[in-house]
């Protein structure tokens, strides 16, 4: 054996392979592990001897060279061999487990080696392994520890598998692994990540009670999460978490400012955003391309194309350098304009500046053609897109479909549909959205109809959109019975009727003169708790009392008012 561990040594594999001429690998591999040799050797000729003869070791074999190496804290080969083992996929979880076990070793060396192993199920994204083998490390009752459970909940967060998270922060705490401030920040994240933002402010407290205080990690998460999907709001409730993150003597820091700008503006409150911006510099912070892209974007989509180009010209000034966020942001604020020369000019630069434009890109420009009727060149970009190995996606042809619809070539755009569908493609809510409304446009509604009774046979799902647009289009026929059976059907399904369900059918109550039956469904709708929108009182205005009627509506001051 002292020949074989020399050999091992001095790396003389030629001599070590005449040694092997009388003995199989497996069995001199066991035996260099009960003479006790030296783990690195063991671990040189566990990985020579594969490659060399091409061969795979068993799980017991593997799991003896794991203990090995473990035992002699050799870390990063043990990380090594059970990325390996992971990345073949030829064993369950289970049998790994069980292996291992047959390993021996110290208790603590096996331990470590299923952290190891969580670890490795996540590195290589096999998350459903990886939760397995969280689960059996409590039945065979191994406490792990939290160098592999945050990295698998981080990663369950960043794959959405928000319900899986939750569980298995529950599973920690029963099992009395004890959390950190990264711990509570992930599932914090995948909260916020959810929408759940009362359940993640609630773990704050739960933090606090665990010794941690909120760093800037755990604000920004909470800010971004109102920002993204907060409700009616959600800006104030940002403002607020900010306060109190200067009241825990803790700053704002460039993410903080970037992620309350870019929630401003897309709360189209481009002031706010603005007010921000200064803010932020006066405070020493300086703005980076993410913080120019969303202002550059907040107000190209609030109209605001002099101040967009403007703070173009003062980015560029400083040195950074547009990125195709930003090319689409102005893009977008020129097709807004109507500017589509100027679009076009900017969307050339793009491949000049060694940038490639994306999906977003020519979408907006399409869009922003077929809005022009100029359909050709709409195709002819469309065309295009394949050589920049773009390939147009559902979006791209809603553009087109809806380009038809308003030119009234319903039959070009159902083609185009079915042409979609031939390549591959699904036409998704939008798509049906868009053909819905343009026959309903062309005083086609029962055809508009059929469109929707064809829309679960090919998976895709009415919205709201769906059902108010159809019964906008029987309204304006003058066939209200038909508009109360697809909000039957609408409701049917699930959907209550909103605002713009009601204020499209008083509006078609009023269209044919049924005054007090529109009324009704105005008592109707504010005995639901639903508040007018503007569009409600156009209608009451324009539709009742320019007419000489008065809604009977007790105790809404509105109604009043305006009369």
């Amino acid at each position: 054996m002292s020949t074989i561990s020399e050999l091992l040594s001095k790396q003389h594999w030629s001599e070590l392979k005449t040694h092997l001429s009388a003995t199989k690998p497996a069995i001199l591999l066991d035996q260099l592990l009960n003479a006790g040799v030296d783990s690195e050797l063991v671990s040189r000729f566990f990985q020579w001897s594969q490659k060399e003869f091409k061969l795979s070791y068993g799980l017991e074999a593997t799991g003896k060279v794991l203990h090995c190496l473990a035992n002699s804290k050799r870390y990063s080969k043990v990380r090594s061999i059970l990325d390996n083992l992971v990345k073949n996929k030829k064993h369950t979880v289970s049998s790994v487990f069980h292996s291992l076990l047959l390993g021996g070793g110290r208790s603590c060396a096996n331990a470590l080696i299923i952290n190891m192993l969580v670890l490795a199920y996540v590195r290589n994204l096999e998350l459903h392994s990886a939760c397995e083998a969280f689960r059996r490390a409590q039945d065979y009752g191994f406490k792990l520890s939290l160098t592999s459970c945050n990295p698998l909940l981080s990663a369950l967060v960043k794959e959405n598998k928000i319900g899986d998270m939750e569980h298995m922060y529950k599973e920690m705490m029963k099992r009395r692994i004890q959390p950190n401030l990264t711990t509570f920040n992930i599932f914090i994240n995948g909260l916020c990540k959810a929408g759940k933002l009362n359940k993640a402010e609630d773990v704050i407290e739960v933090m606090k009670a665990w010794g941690f205080s909120p760093n800037i990690v755990t604000y920004n998460t909470l800010i971004d999460g109102h920002c993204k999907k907060g409700t009616v709001g959600k800006m104030y409730k940002a403002d607020a978490i900010v306060k109190e993150m200067l009241a825990n003597k803790i700053c704002p820091n460039e993410i903080t400012f970037n992620i309350i700008i870019d929630g401003f503006c897309k709360d189209e409150n481009v002031l706010a955003a603005k007010k921000a911006f200064e803010e932020m510099q006066k405070q020493g912070l300086k703005p980076n391309l993410v913080t120019y892209n969303s202002l550059i974007n907040g107000l190209s989509n609030n109209g605001k194309l002099d101040e967009a180009i403007a703070l173009w010209d003062k980015m560029v000034g400083l040195g950074l350098k547009p990125n195709i966020v930003t090319y689409n942001a102005l893009i977008n604020g020129f097709c807004k304009k109507k500017m589509i020369k100027e679009a076009k000019k900017l969307f050339d630069d793009i491949t000049k500046q060694e940038l490639v434009p994306n999906a977003i890109t020519f979408n907006t420009l399409i869009d922003a053609y077929c809005k022009e009727g100029m359909m050709e060149e709409g195709f002819v970009l469309c065309s295009s897109m394949l050589d920049d190995g773009i390939f147009p996606n559902v979006s791209t042809y809603n553009c087109l479909i809806a380009g038809f619809c308003r030119q009234h070539n319903m039959r070009a755009a159902k083609e185009l549909l079915n042409e979609i569908e031939n390549k591959g493609l699904k036409g998704d809510t939008m798509t049906y959205n868009i053909l819905i409304d343009g026959w309903c446009k062309d005083g086609e509604s029962s055809k508009a109809e059929k469109l929707l009774n064809e829309m679960p046979n090919v998976g895709v799902k009415p919205n709201h959109v769906t059902y108010n647009t159809l019964m906008d289009g029987y309204c304006m026929e003058g066939n209200v019975k038909a508009a109360l059976n697809v909000r039957t059907r609408m409701e049917k399904e699930g959907k209550r009727a909103n605002v713009v369900t009601y204020n499209v059918l008083i509006k078609g109550f009023c269209k044919i003169g049924k005054l007090e039956a529109a009324n009704g469904l105005l008592n109707e709708m504010l005995e639901k708790g639903l508040n007018p929108n503007r569009t409600t009182y156009d209608i009451i205005r324009l539709e009742m009392l320019e007419k000489g009627f008065t809604p009977d509506i007790e105790g809404h001051l509105y109604i009043s008012s305006m009369s």
